[in-house]
């Protein structure tokens, strides 16, 4: 009896809640719908990943036992996890130091080395790994055409290191440069005061106050190493073999869907503890600075001579970056990348002869795909933070969960979960939308989270107390106040919808086909001024859609903003 009353108090803001949503009921089908999707296209895949994983006669592990037998898949598993944290490590290095000199030391052209430096993020991941084939591969500008070398070991570790951390490097300056931002200067000018040098102020006070940033730089750049499938292909060669790329093996070479499957969920063990150790611990770790206005500091941060030593690190970043893509436009105009420059449209013309379709193609997929991920991601960030209801957090959870999930293991989720009927979607427009959706949402669902939290909730109250329901307060009050975050939402979806490969290659067939698939098969099929090609054709059709993206926007809801990648 004495828990009854305890009982009951707990249970009436549930009944209370459920009371809220019986008196609108397009809210609740909507909650319905939203679990219904994430279930489908989340859950179920990753149910039916483990399920084919241990389907055997034998016990539960013998594949996973058979499999790591051979010494090449126990390779294949610490090198991924060898490159994902030596990745991990040159990316945050390379983003602190950049990120740095930006936000704390005045030197010229910040805006353009702000610009240079997130390039990366808006091209395919293993336009980096094309790059380094034509400077350094066999026939490659540096190695053969300056210095004669043949066979140089750009292949392996070195080559992917090298691939990954260009790629990878700008998600942890951004990530790095906002928690330097946030860092009031005022505590750095304190230390000045002191006494403090400039190196015991770094040390002992910006540093520490950055750590929790750091770290889950590292931790989401380890997910992105993990996951990345593209430059492994490429650059990985039969010396360095990884999960991701043997998984797609398995299955494609050797038909082996079980022994794929178990090695995705071996690559998924990783991923999803950096996940929930990034999301649930580090994020959380963090230091809050208030003042009652911004400050600027009146001390500079470094010396002379270290300010030139800084600036020239990030000239040398930029001119990497640049240099990077300068040859990927020098490449697509080129007769014979390594034997003859002559100027020419012979790629360009091979390219839209061949891949016409497939440009079609990957714009349909992307143009669909867009405006459905962020409405999603906009809707249910909005239900997470302004509305009560049971099984909220699971939502938060199972929604984000896609952005832990490697495109290998949703690749192969999605070949096994949609290949039979009442679910059949192998091959169609349907299953590689809901794969581009689904997997790039939780972006949205952070940005929407972010912004709701800055708007106060009385304005969304004032609407409901004027008898607009909660449809309409979305529709016509809080998305409008949200669509900066939906216009960042919206740019992420279309450019990974544009570039994104892992999960895409099991899910493309003759009638549909992507862009980065064809790139790859060029490489792999030695043309490699049509992959040159390909790419710039690529990011030219992004740097378009971002600017119609922002058009758009800014006409349906009058609201311009700073474009921020």
């Amino acid at each position: 009896m004495l828990s009854t009353p305890a009982a009951g108090r707990r249970l009436r803001p549930v009944l209370h809640d459920l009371g809220r949503l019986l008196r609108e009921p397009w809210l609740l089908i909507s909650i319905l719908l939203i679990f219904a999707m994430l279930g489908i296209f989340i859950a179920l895949p990753l149910v039916k990943v483990v399920q084919m994983s241990i389907s055997t006669d034998g016990t539960p592990l013998q594949i996973y036992t058979e499999l790591f037998k051979s010494w090449y898949m126990r390779r294949a598993f610490t090198n991924s996890l060898l490159l994902g944290a030596l990745s991990a490590l040159t990316s945050v290095v390379v983003g602190f130091v950049l990120a740095y000199t930006v936000t704390r030391v005045n030197i010229p052209f910040k805006r353009l080395i702000d610009m240079i430096a997130i390039i990366p993020i808006i091209s395919p991941p293993f336009v980096s790994s094309l790059s380094i084939l034509l400077l350094f591969g066999n026939n490659g500008l540096i190695t053969y055409n300056l210095f004669g070398i043949r066979n140089f070991p750009i292949y392996g570790i070195r080559g992917l290191l090298l691939a990954q951390t260009v790629t990878f490097f700008p998600v942890a300056y951004l990530s790095l440069k906002g928690v330097l931002e946030a860092i009031n200067p005022a505590l750095e000018d304190a230390a000045f005061d002191l006494g403090a040098s400039r190196w015991a102020v770094f040390r002992r006070v910006t540093l520490p106050l950055a750590v929790p940033g750091i770290a889950s730089a590292m931790l989401v750049v380890f997910i992105e190493s993990l996951a990345d499938f593209g430059n492994p292909l490429v650059l990985a060669g039969s010396q360095f073999p990884t999960l991701a790329v043997q998984a797609y093996l398995q299955i494609t070479g050797m038909y082996d869907l079980p022994g794929g499957a178990a090695l995705a969920v071996t690559l998924l063990i990783p991923s999803i503890t950096a996940f929930v150790l990034q999301k649930y611990w580090v994020s959380r770790k963090s230091y809050v600075t208030v003042s009652g206005k911004p400050t600027r500091s009146t001390v500079k941060a470094v010396g002379p001579v270290m300010r030139w030593v800084l600036f020239g690190f990030a000239m040398l970043v930029c001119l990497v970056v640049l240099g990077f893509y300068a040859v990927i436009v020098v490449g697509a105009f080129s007769r014979a990348w390594g034997f003859d420059y002559t100027f020419t449209w012979r790629n360009f013309s091979y390219v839209l002869d061949v891949g016409f379709e497939t440009i079609l193609d990957t714009l349909t997929v992307a143009v669909t795909s867009t405006p459905i991920s962020g409405l999603i991601g906009m809707f249910i960030a909005f239900l997470v933070v302004r509305k009560r209801f049971l099984g909220r957090s699971v939502m938060e959870f199972t929604s984000m969960l896609s952005f832990a999930l490697p495109g290998t293991v949703i690749g192969i989720g999605y070949i096994l979960a949609f290949n039979q009927r009442p679910l059949l979607l192998t091959g169609t427009l349907t299953i590689l939308v809901a794969n581009f959706v689904f997997r790039y949402v939780p972006v949205g669902i952070q940005n929407g989270i972010a912004a709701l939290h800055q708007i106060d909730p009385s304005i969304e109250e004032a609407a409901t107390n004027l008898g607009a329901n909660s449809q309409t307060v979305f529709r016509r009050v809080t998305l409008p106040l949200i669509s900066p975050a939906f216009f960042s939402g919206l740019v992420f979806a279309f450019v990974r919808a544009m570039t994104a490969i892992s999960a895409a290659i099991f899910l493309v067939s003759a009638d549909w086909n992507l862009m980065t698939v064809q790139i790859l098969n060029q490489v792999g099929s030695g043309r490699l001024g049509a992959a040159a090609a390909f790419s710039l054709l690529l990011v030219g059709i992004i740097v378009v859609a971002i600017i119609l993206i922002r058009l758009i926007v800014d006409r349906l809801f009058g609201v311009r903003f700073e474009t921020r990648f």
